[in-house]
């Protein structure tokens, strides 16, 4: 599925793990919900670097 908005997410998205759902926010949450993780636009961008999408990290990042 082509999300005819992935040219103006990928302005946005700070993910630098390369992957064919970069872009297609739909794919990507979707992909990273299915194994309880969240994408790297909830993370900042020195967590985001860690490719650790666990919940657990979301939250140690968020209480500095």
């Amino acid at each position: 599925m082509e999300c005819p908005r992935r040219e103006e997410n990928l302005k946005n998205c700070n993910c630098t793990y390369t992957c064919d759902k970069k872009g297609n926010c739909c794919l990507c949450i979707a992909y990273h919900r299915s194994m309880d993780e969240l994408p790297a636009c909830y993370f900042s961008k020195s967590a985001e670097r860690t490719y650790d999408r666990s919940v657990k990290k979301f939250i140690q990042d968020h209480k500095q």
